[in-house]
């Protein structure tokens, strides 16, 4: 039987799991926070935690100074596209290694990760060539295609561990009800894994919405998310620490809106997962 736990263990955890959660996620209010503080303010020693002038001001200027409904368009598009992407990708190849694999199987899973090794700036220049050959450069279209093949073997390896879980006579059966290749992957694989699928998705829109390297490298004003909308604010004549801290909460606020409304059901389909 499963030892009992006691009334002071649990406040333990519990006060050892918030603490640990208000430390990751002290950076992020501390933003919050600066962002509705003057300039002054935001410089001050010591730091002014909570005792200050709240102010609009600096999201007035940095609505008047930036189109925010643009770089949010863009990063909703390239996260998005790139995500779907890749999961239409990946679906198929995690199937494949999963229920179908060869001897080279592990081989092929060790060589996708391992590419994750090699540092971005070592493919910057003939990546940026490439786009430039064909007319991609500043474009969210290469952006999009970019992010799914930096994302694709986290998200093949991600989804290659949930199919794994699933019981290869399952698939058997429907085939002996006649089901083929498509109807074997979008009826009867696909929903048994929707919960593994779900936490794939949410992941990996969330790494190619904070992915600032190649946003920055290859674009301009037309593809520019909301990485390069922050990055604005960094200018040869200083840091603005408030108007920064506005443009950072202005582009976070949509992630953390999504992880708000994604948590429940995410967490249900997990822990159905999970027992199932």
């Amino acid at each position: 039987m499963a030892r009992a736990v006691t009334s002071r263990r649990k406040a333990i955890n519990t006060a050892a799991a918030w603490t640990v959660g208000l430390l990751i996620f002290f950076p992020i209010l501390w933003t919050i926070l600066t962002s509705f503080k003057t300039e002054a303010q935001a410089i001050a020693d010591p730091p002014i935690f909570l005792g200050f002038d709240w102010t609009l001001e600096n999201y007035r200027v940095v609505q008047e100074r930036s189109d925010y409904m643009s770089f949010l368009w863009n990063s909703v598009i390239i996260a998005g596209g790139s995500t779907l992407l890749g999961v239409l990708i990946a679906v198929p190849a995690a199937w494949s290694m999963a229920f179908v694999p060869s001897k080279r199987t592990k081989d092929i899973l060790l060589w996708m990760l391992s590419t994750k090794m090699l540092p971005a700036v070592g493919v910057l220049y003939p990546i940026y060539l490439i786009c430039i050959e064909l007319g991609l450069l500043d474009s969210r279209a290469a952006l999009v295609v970019i992010l799914m093949l930096i994302n694709l073997p986290i998200i093949v390896w991600m989804l290659y561990t949930y199919f794994r879980e699933i019981p290869g006579e399952i698939l058997e059966a429907s085939r002996m009800d006649g089901a083929g290749l498509k109807e074997e992957i979008l009826h009867v694989l696909t929903p048994m894994a929707i919960p593994g699928i779900a936490s794939t998705i949410l992941l990996n829109f969330i790494l190619a919405w904070n992915e600032a390297f190649w946003t920055l490298n290859l674009t301009a004003a037309n593809a520019a998310p909301l990485t390069a909308f922050i990055a604005s604010y960094s200018s040869p004549e200083g840091l603005f620490y408030a108007k920064l801290s506005a443009a950072s909460t202005m582009a976070i606020a949509p992630i953390l809106i999504l992880g708000w409304f994604s948590q429940k059901q995410l967490v249900r389909g997990l822990t159905f997962g999970a027992v199932k």
